[in-house]
């Protein structure tokens, strides 16, 4: 692909950062090789950022910034922008919201939420997806996904509600090393002040009530204004809903699926079976 194709594709983020890096290493009289001994990385890799090739990863902004960035913190600046850039586009919106939330509460049926996703299963989910997808694509798309876990440790805290299907648990992903890898990190997470997680099982319905069987996963968001929203992704298409009618009706099918789900400490000792840490 030529350099100008590379330009014109990338975010604008990007496209900043790979300008920038260029003017300042130009102006430290450094060749491209030079930086990349610098900071650890090979002159094709800076090559690769300056022409947008392949964006910058996290790694990379922090030394730039260390080494080149003049003390402007413009590198320390982009680091937010160019990974929101790395996820997919309709993706991106949600992303900031997410970022900001008051609250979160989500429904998952198919696989653990991505926010609660270790390293290995999110790469072997990625990785294992559709359409087939290059490593570097990969590489990206995890950094992305692992680097919105700062959401629990943001200040102010953020209230995050995960329900999942039981069926989320069982299909393996990856390895089941992986799915014990995940499990127990789940019951890590399960166990902070600011997050309640709990299961749907999949035995549900035989009360005679499943509201969870309709309609796939769901996101509710309470964003900064104390405005709530509803955000689905069916089949890699995102729909964010603000109609108050719509919020209203998807808020109180989530609240009949937490209702029939298992308590946070039932679905805890579940987890924690499931991973082999209980009898």
């Amino acid at each position: 692909m030529a350099k100008a194709d590379n330009k014109a594709m990338a975010g604008g983020a990007t496209r900043l950062v790979s300008h920038l890096a260029r003017a300042l290493r130009e102006k430290e009289n450094l060749t491209q090789k030079a930086l990349g001994e610098k900071l650890g990385y090979t002159g094709s890799a800076i090559s690769a950022m300056e022409t947008c090739a392949q964006p910058p990863s996290d790694e990379m902004l922090v030394k730039l910034e260390e080494t080149i960035g003049a003390g402007l913190g413009v590198f320390q600046e982009a680091r937010e922008w160019v990974r929101l850039e790395k996820f997919p586009p309709h993706f991106q919106d949600f992303a900031l919201l997410e970022k900001s939330a008051v609250t979160l509460s989500m429904f998952e049926t198919q696989v653990i939420s991505g926010l609660f996703q270790t390293d290995a299963y999110a790469r072997a989910l990625i990785t294992g997806g559709f359409p087939v997808l290059s490593d570097q694509r990969v590489e990206e798309l995890v950094e992305a996904r692992l680097a919105r876990k700062a959401l629990f440790e943001r200040e102010p805290v953020a209230l995050i509600e995960l329900i999942l299907d039981e069926a989320t648990l069982h299909r393996v992903v990856g390895s089941r090393d992986i799915m014990r890898d995940q499990h127990r990190h789940l019951a890590e997470l399960a166990q902070r002040r600011n997050v309640t997680l709990q299961i749907l099982l999949l035995d549900c319905g035989l009360t005679g009530e499943q509201a969870g069987l309709r309609g796939g996963g769901m996101t509710l968001i309470e964003t900064l204004k104390h405005e709530r929203l509803v955000y689905m992704e069916p089949q890699d298409e995102s729909l964010l809903l603000s109609d108050p009618a719509k919020v209203s009706l998807y808020a109180q099918r989530y609240a009949k699926i937490r209702a029939q789900a298992l308590g946070p400490r039932e679905s805890l000792a579940f987890i924690r079976k499931l991973a082999g840490e209980e009898q």
